[in-house]
């Protein structure tokens, strides 16, 4: 990401330090939901600067990663299975339509080939991760990686507050719900933080098609090896998904599971608000500035392709 500025105030370092972490600790009293977390970051980092700002993308990484673990105390191997059904053939035709998209709409702007790839494989996959994975198999520079995130970001910071209330207005069901965000929302942070707004049970089947969708990382990145000839780079495997499948089965088959799984599954959340805190921090005008128009439409482009096409046939063929 671009390095941060701090465009209103010139405040001490360590004063800038000391009200982020207030901040965080705002985020664990539990005061506030997971969008105003990413609102708040984000007024943050535009107004102070973000002090921690190489640290970022690290931790949102981790803690990641250990919410989504968390969160898998608190669901059902059953209800899992039958959700990851559910969303199979969903996730297989909006994956290749969306990449099949991008490619065009990529060489229709002009825009670069690299990062058009990874705007397309954000969208399609999982937002940041698949971006992560994907740039050292292209050897994408830092600037082409860098706009590829900022797209990804910007547009989870709009998801995380429109498609909660897209869902209410048009009355879908908390597993209509789910299944919609976990295809059309890009990064897994702010499918989990817009489903847990809608529902528990939204949340389950989200969080499940979700990271069963991230796992298409692999074969999306042996094939995007072929297409940029380039078989010299090892490819990232999300092995956290592993964790969260054994904290699933932990919670359904070991009794003993029940003492602490609500309150693994409450600092989860907790985990992942302030996840988003930190998403907005990472987001400073810099950051937005460095995007440009064109990656952004066909980001948008994109975006509103796979959320449509989501929707509808959530709506009309389950």
């Amino acid at each position: 990401m671009p390095k941060n500025t701090f465009p209103f105030f010139n405040i001490n370092i360590k004063v800038q330090q000391l009200i982020f972490a207030i901040l965080i600790l705002v985020c664990i009293s539990g005061l506030i939901s997971p969008p105003l977390a990413l609102l708040l970051g984000l007024v943050a980092a535009n107004i102070l600067g973000n002090p921690f700002l190489r640290f970022n993308a690290k931790a949102i990484n981790v803690l990641l990663q250990l919410s989504v673990i968390g969160l898998g105390f608190g669901m059902n191997v059953n209800s899992a299975l039958s959700a990851g059904k559910m969303g199979f053939l969903f996730t297989v035709a909006s994956i290749f339509s969306t990449l099949l998209l991008g490619f065009f709409l990529g060489r229709w702007l002009k825009i670069d080939s690299k990062i058009s790839h990874l705007v397309s494989c954000g969208t399609a996959i999982c937002g940041g991760s698949a971006i992560a994975a994907i740039a050292p198999v292209i050897q994408s520079d830092e600037k082409q990686t860098s706009v590829a995130l900022g797209v990804i970001f910007i547009l989870n910071s709009i998801a995380l507050f429109l498609f909660p209330a897209i869902g209410h207005w048009l009355h879908l069901t908390q597993q209509e719900f789910g299944l919609w965000c976990a295809i059309a929302i890009h990064d897994t942070s702010s499918v989990v933080g817009a489903a847990n707004k809608y529902g528990p049970e939204a949340l389950q089947i989200a969080t499940t098609v979700k990271l069963a969708r991230a796992l298409w990382i692999i074969p999306v990145a042996l094939i995007t090896t072929t297409v940029f000839k380039n078989k010299s780079s090892k490819i990232k495997i999300p092995y956290f998904i592993a964790f969260f499948i054994l904290a699933m089965i932990l919670n359904t088959y070991v009794p003993q599971t029940a003492m602490v799984a609500p309150y693994l599954v409450a600092m989860a959340k907790i985990g992942l608000t302030i996840t988003l805190f930190l998403i907005g921090a990472g987001l400073s005008h810099t950051v937005l500035k460095s995007v440009g128009t064109k990656p952004l439409v066909q980001g948008v482009l994109l975006w509103v392709f796979i959320a449509i096409a989501a929707l509808l046939s959530i709506l009309y063929f389950i």
